[in-house]
């Protein structure tokens, strides 16, 4: 097959609007077009698309990019809060880890359950991000005066949301128990699967993917005694936020606050049901976390 020929930001605009898009004003509609990945926007007109690629009657630029605009917005919501789960797994790991096994005890595949641990890679891993950050302060710093070696609490620093997800996977199964107990009360197995999602929505959200009207890889666990089921929308994975998150008092006066004002904001434009939220999603995101209820073997 062909590689398509580039179109001019014109052909672009012109394309939507033979598609049966109404478009009010073709100046705005323009600059949107020269400023957003003509690519990235369509696909926001994936739930106004009819089987032979033309839109439904009724189908608006400005109603399309408002919910643009509402994803974009999503992203920045949810990021903050990926961004407090994730500086806490720095700390909470690296405290455990090395309380344990030592400053560096990470080094020693001995202090890891070697039937899930590749040890070459997670060291060639941790070598190849010191290059990467060699000129970073506290990098260099280690490298000059302590002749490479990095605590697991400094370390830990240059890990991805994918490498800290692994770390604690890779631990014995004793310690992830003890870790998801202390600090979700929750199963290993909950919080190995949560970890893997977190760090799907981190990417998502780094990388300015779309979250409207999409699916994610993994269908995260739904905790025994929780109201609602989880499955791979948006949603689930607002709810992986909530399980992980530490704080309940500043999730029900911040983060629902402004989740709760953004939707306001865009209910004239969004379908609730496109980012998969039951009638009920207030309550089931208010709902308090489930305690451990079950067997956690």
């Amino acid at each position: 097959m062909d590689v398509k020929e580039p179109k001019s930001f014109e052909e672009q605009l012109n394309k939507i609007i033979q598609r049966g898009c109404i478009v009010a004003d073709e100046n705005h509609a323009l600059r949107v077009i020269q400023h957003v990945n003509y690519y990235r926007l369509t696909a926001y007109f994936l739930p106004f698309k009819k089987a032979d690629g033309n839109y439904h009657n009724g189908t608006t630029f400005n109603n399309v990019f408002r919910i643009y605009e509402f994803d974009r917005k999503l992203r920045s919501l949810l990021f903050t809060v990926v961004e407090e789960i994730e500086l806490m797994l720095r700390t909470q790991l690296s405290y455990y880890h090395s309380m344990k096994y030592g400053p560096l005890g990470y080094l020693d595949d001995i202090n890891f359950d070697t039937q899930r641990h590749d040890h070459t890679r997670f060291l060639e891993h941790i070598e190849k991000s010191k290059n990467n950050n060699k000129t970073q302060a506290f990098v260099k710093h280690h490298i000059e005066n302590y002749e490479g070696k990095f605590p697991v609490w400094v370390i830990i620093e240059l890990f991805t949301m994918g490498e800290l997800s692994l770390f604690y996977s890779d631990m014995y199964t004793s310690d992830k128990k003890e870790l998801a107990k202390s600090l979700f009360n929750s199963t290993h197995k909950n919080v190995s699967v949560w970890l893997r999602c977190l760090t799907d929505l981190r990417n998502y959200c780094a990388h300015y993917s779309r979250l409207y009207y999409n699916f994610f890889p993994a269908t995260p666990p739904t905790p025994k005694g929780f109201s609602y089921k989880l499955n791979k929308r948006i949603f689930d994975y607002i709810l992986v936020l909530k399980f992980l998150y530490f704080d309940p008092i500043k999730w029900k006066n911040s983060f629902m606050t402004g989740l709760e004002s953004l939707i306001e904001e865009y209910s004239d434009c969004i379908n609730l049901e496109h980012i998969g939220f039951p009638e009920n999603w207030k309550s089931v995101l208010k709902e308090s976390n489930p305690g451990l209820q079950h067997n956690q073997n």
